[in-house]
């Protein structure tokens, strides 16, 4: 009869055992789902911002990367899941380069018209005329200058990214 109580309390202990090991495996999980799920929204506003104005890169990929640092298997589980680097696949970083490119053709071409109408209409005055060279000249080159340093910032994420 002992060994039947004895046997009892094993097979109990053991049932206990196994039950609480499955909801230990079951809260660990959901923790794992719940910490990927607070990844996915932190990043969430960084793939709009990045799709609107290609510096956004400049400033979420570094935080994606410490993310990575800080959280290798949650972030690991969303590029399984999204079959790339999380939150940024090399391509958006490239279609972002490309994007910035253009944004930087589409302003040199409006920026060309409105200096010719604004020395169009300053030639009659030699003074008025050299300040519009001096701020299309002045202009330009600030812009310019923002142009190369996110260009090649964009670029050493293109080449980190591969």
């Amino acid at each position: 009869m002992a060994v039947l109580i004895i046997l009892a309390i094993a097979i109990g202990a053991y049932v206990s055992t196994r039950t609480i090991v499955a909801e230990l495996k079951a809260a660990r999980a959901e923790a794992e789902r719940g910490r990927a799920i607070t990844l996915l929204a932190l990043f969430a506003p960084a793939l709009d911002a990045a799709q609107r104005d290609p510096r956004a890169l400049l400033v979420w990929e570094p935080l994606a990367r410490r993310a990575r640092v800080l959280a290798p298997d949650d972030m690991a589980l969303l590029e399984k899941l999204g079959g790339g680097p999380f939150p940024f696949p090399p391509e958006a970083i490239q279609s972002a380069h490309a994007q910035w490119t253009a944004d930087w053709l589409a302003w040199e071409q409006t920026f060309d018209a409105e200096y010719k109408a604004k020395a169009r209409e300053a030639e009659p005055d030699r003074a008025k005329l050299d300040l519009v060279e001096r701020e299309k000249l002045d202009r330009y080159q600030r812009r310019y200058q923002e142009y190369v340093r996110v260009s090649k910032a964009l670029q050493a994420l293109m080449s980190s990214s591969r």
